[in-house]
């Protein structure tokens, strides 16, 4: 018998009497941060075929690193507008340093309530 087969696009190794799928996992380096482990958790319960397609086709670990750049791109630039939108500036900041804590985390709230509805859990 052969050592190795291909069928379906997928290598097969002969270790005994079975046939083994020959997966190998992505080389390089990726920085995956919270945004792209709370995408992953979500993609494996609610879209377990979606999740086995990039797993398959070795592409799953840089899927998760592109959603998390741009998730973190999106908060920025989100609490960017929303901050200048409210009148939170560097002034206020040295007045008060509490509302100004107070605002700016009111702010990062919200831009993570808005990346959790239209990116992440989606």
């Amino acid at each position: 018998m052969k050592e190795k087969i291909i069928e379906n696009g997928i290598e097969y190794v002969k270790i005994g009497d079975y046939y083994i799928p020959n997966l190998k996992a992505p080389e390089g380096n990726y920085n995956i941060g919270r945004y792209g482990k709370l995408h992953s958790i979500f993609i494996k319960e609610n879209r377990p075929t979606f999740y086995s397609i990039k797993m398959l086709n070795g592409t799953w670990l840089a899927y998760l690193e592109e959603i998390d750049t741009s998730a973190k791109e999106l908060v920025d630039r989100l609490i960017k507008n929303m901050a200048v939108k409210q009148g939170i500036t560097e002034e206020l900041k040295a007045k008060d340093q509490i509302a100004w804590v107070g605002a700016m985390n009111n702010i990062r709230h919200s831009a993570e309530e808005i990346l959790y509805k239209d990116l992440l859990f989606r």
